[in-house]
């Protein structure tokens, strides 16, 4: 049985950061696709296309951030939101974003692991 932190925390951090990459990379073969998950109260703020690269571009970012290993806890939490946003504001999807509810839970156990401790 394999018990070394380091590679359990890497496996953690590499399939949340697949999570987040995914959907940006699958945005830009079909964004017809992607554009519906996002709220009423965001479209329309900017043309579609503009919205998918701007939010594709956080989605890789904290992707990278986390595959980075710097302060984990921070682009963890910001994922768990962000999942928990898609899922709360796309009930209506539930049977296909229930397992975005798993990973942002995952994801705030990441953050948990990597929390700075008090010395």
């Amino acid at each position: 049985m394999i018990h070394n932190g380091r590679v359990i925390d890497w496996l953690l951090r590499v399939g949340l950061a697949f999570s987040l990459l995914y959907p940006p990379i699958a945005a830009y073969f079909d964004p017809f696709s992607w554009i519906g998950y996002f709220p009423a109260f965001t479209r329309g703020v900017m043309p579609d296309e503009t919205l998918l690269i701007v939010f594709g571009a956080v989605e890789i970012a904290l992707a990278l951030w986390l595959l980075s290993g710097w302060r984990v806890h921070i682009p963890a939490m910001l994922a768990a939101v962000l999942l928990l946003a898609i899922a709360v504001f796309n009930l209506g999807q539930f049977p296909v974003l229930f397992r975005d509810i798993s990973i942002a839970v995952m994801a705030v156990a990441l953050a948990i692991i990597h929390w700075p401790r008090a010395k």
